[in-house]
């Protein structure tokens, strides 16, 4: 059996308040135009694969918590907790806390939950367990799905075309992370319209999505 295993010298990204604009693209045709257009500011491509935990009673998602492990290129791992998200306007705003996290652990944390909770050294594994009481009646393994995120830096943006694909169908998005949303939403608005490419305001985040399996409209 796989022993417990302590991270050492982690460096945790502090708490913060991640500002996203995230517009929702309605086909595959308005994703592959824009990634088009995009196509000479693209720096990399990542595929991530987004797997979800919870407490037995639903100690996060009852309290607007996510707890993530997300791989991405096969080799890194991420672990993060959002919580308090609000979305209006298709701009985003969530509490996020991010640190880096062992792959290997990472896939047992999958096949044995529990496991998760033994990561002694993890500032997030000690958060979820103080504020949110996760840990007395054991945590689950939600489930998942992966995403195929298009890097792009365009006029001093970093841009994050999104194909997201969950086991009930596929979905597209645009988000950029600002420290001016407004003023880039409206830069990203007049790019879309001027080039005819069909948008509309993300309402809820891809977390939302899978757990209603329902893709948005």
């Amino acid at each position: 059996m796989l022993e417990p295993v302590v991270l050492r010298h982690q460096t945790l990204k502090s708490l913060l308040m991640e500002v996203e604009i995230k517009l929702h693209l309605p086909d595959s045709a308005s994703h592959q135009k824009l990634s088009n257009l995009l196509s000479p500011f693209h720096t990399k491509t990542l595929f991530q694969e987004n797997i979800f935990f919870d407490g037995t009673n639903s100690e996060l998602t009852s309290n607007h918590a996510v707890l993530r492990i997300r791989f991405y290129n096969v080799e890194n791992c991420v672990l993060s907790l959002k919580a308090k998200p609000v979305i209006s306007g298709g701009i985003s705003r969530v509490e996020e806390h991010e640190e880096p996290f062992d792959a290997a652990l990472g896939r047992a944390c999958i096949a044995e939950p529990w496991r998760l909770l033994a990561v002694d050294s993890s500032e997030i594994v000690k958060r979820v367990r103080k504020e949110y009481h996760v840990g007395g009646n054991g945590v689950v393994c939600l489930g998942g799905f992966r995403n195929v995120r298009a890097v792009h830096e365009w006029k001093g943006l970093k841009l994050e075309l999104d194909e997201t694909n969950y086991d009930f169908g596929t979905s597209y998005e645009l988000e950029c992370e600002s420290g001016n949303p407004e003023r880039d939403k409206e830069l990203l608005e007049e790019f879309l319209k001027g080039n005819g490419i069909d948008y509309s305001y993300s309402k809820v985040s891809k977390f939302a999505i899978f757990k209603s399996r329902k893709l948005p409209i």
